[in-house]
């Protein structure tokens, strides 16, 4: 049996490494606000699941959280540091897969950076609520999975396949390279 990859006309994998690497993390983790954040990943023990509001994505395509000290989420991350970030932008597109390293921190200006309004549901003294905790993750590897040119032709390129009986998906998928110094 082919594959459905093997039956497109056009290349839909393309691996991306370094900076295109962390462009691709920032555009898909951006365009998703939140995602799931995992814990537990190799404990051999049920996962840990929970959505997570993303607070910033910097130039290295480090993903940072803001996080009570006294979760569940920073206890499972201080035994286990290998975490699992799964996200979703959009119901056919912009699809993210992200393993790494999680730290937590009380850097207090980061804190200060990240902090938004809404927040003060869940810290309710403010950006100085003592429960507060950073959690940067280091991504370690990653896969995407998108489309090339936008929803609109991604479904154009879908209605006609169907109508022609070909596969004429415009998704591009690949591996995310992430380098470790």
């Amino acid at each position: 049996m082919d594959s459905i990859n093997q039956n497109q006309p056009e290349e839909n994998v393309k691996n991306l490494e370094g900076q295109e690497a962390y462009e691709k993390i920032k555009e898909l983790a951006e365009g998703a606000e939140s995602c799931f954040f995992i814990t537990n990943i190799k404990t051999g023990i049920p996962l840990s699941v929970r959505p997570m509001s993303i607070q910033k994505i910097d130039d290295e395509g480090n993903i940072w959280f803001l996080s009570a000290k006294d979760s569940h989420k920073n206890e499972e991350i201080s035994t286990d540091p290998f975490v699992h970030l799964l996200f979703q932008g959009g119901a056919h597109s912009n699809f993210l897969n992200i393993y790494g390293l999680a730290t937590i921190s009380d850097d207090k200006e980061k804190i200060k950076e990240l902090w938004q309004p809404i927040l003060k549901t869940w810290f309710t003294e403010g950006e100085d609520d003592p429960r507060i905790s950073v959690v940067k993750v280091e991504p370690t590897e990653g896969y995407y999975w998108d489309n090339k040119h936008g929803n609109a032709i991604a479904f154009a390129k879908q209605a006609i396949g169907a109508v022609l009986g070909k596969t004429l998906d415009d998704s591009i998928e690949g591996k995310l390279e992430i380098d470790q110094d």
